[in-house]
Order: C-alpha cells, then structure tokens, then sequence
C-alpha cells in the first residue's frame, strides 16, 4: 500500500508539472534577444506585476512596490538569471502576491519568447508567463 501511494504522488507531481509547461520544446534553444522590451504578467490579479528588460538590467512593478535587479541573459542557450533583486518597501493592503512573485522571479534561468509572450521557467517548469505591453 505504502509503495502505491508514493507511485500515485510521483505520477500526480509529474503530470501536474507537465501540464504547467509552455513552449518547453524550444527551451535550452537560441532565443531572440529580450532587451529593450516591456511585459505584463499573464494572470489574473488586480495589480499585475510588470517586467522591463534593459542592457544587464531588469525593472517593473510587482503589484505594490518597485523592484530592480541585475540579470544575465545568453540568447544562445536561453538563459535568465535575475541577481541581487531589490525593491522600494511601501506597505501595501495584501503584499503575498508581491512576496510571491518576487520569490519566484529569483527562482527563474531559462527562457522562451515569441512575439507576444515571454515564459520564465525554472529548468523545464514553467514559472510565470507574461504578455508583450
């Protein structure tokens, strides 16, 4: 009983992370280059988090507060690592969203970009998805 139980977790962690996958086939592939581009967070929240890519350096909104950080991007291999992320600390009503966000943001090292979307992703799982603004 104890090893069909473990079975069922690791069949239900595995589908649930290869539904969350985007257009992870293109991923570890050359990617078109994202600096100088500005993005929405594709979710539904009533303060969507915003991401602008500037040369070695990102910015935006994470719902309350400003954030900023120092990123490496190589467009050969796909890859986005956020450093040392900093933020203004304004208190907001409901700051889980921006704590969550911001978390997740320094988890992200790889990515995929077509025209309209931008997809941050922690190896092959799917982290946050954006829209071109």
């Amino acid at each position: 009983m104890k090893k069909f139980f473990v079975t069922s977790i690791v069949a239900l962690t595995i589908v649930s992370c290869t539904s969350r996958l985007g257009n992870s086939s293109k991923l570890g592939k050359t990617q078109a280059s994202i600096t100088g581009t500005q993005w929405v967070l594709a979710d539904d929240l009533a303060n969507k988090p915003t991401l602008v890519i500037e040369q070695n350096k990102i910015s935006g909104n994470a719902g309350c507060n400003n954030y900023f950080s120092d990123i490496t991007i190589d467009t050969s291999a796909g890859n986005f690592i956020a450093k040392n992320i900093g933020s203004t600390r304004k208190l907001c009503k409901n700051m889980t969203s921006e704590t969550s966000y911001l978390s997740v943001l320094k988890e992200v090292n790889k990515y995929v970009v077509t025209e309209s979307t931008l997809e941050l992703y922690k190896d092959n799982l799917l982290l946050l998805k954006f829209n071109k603004q």
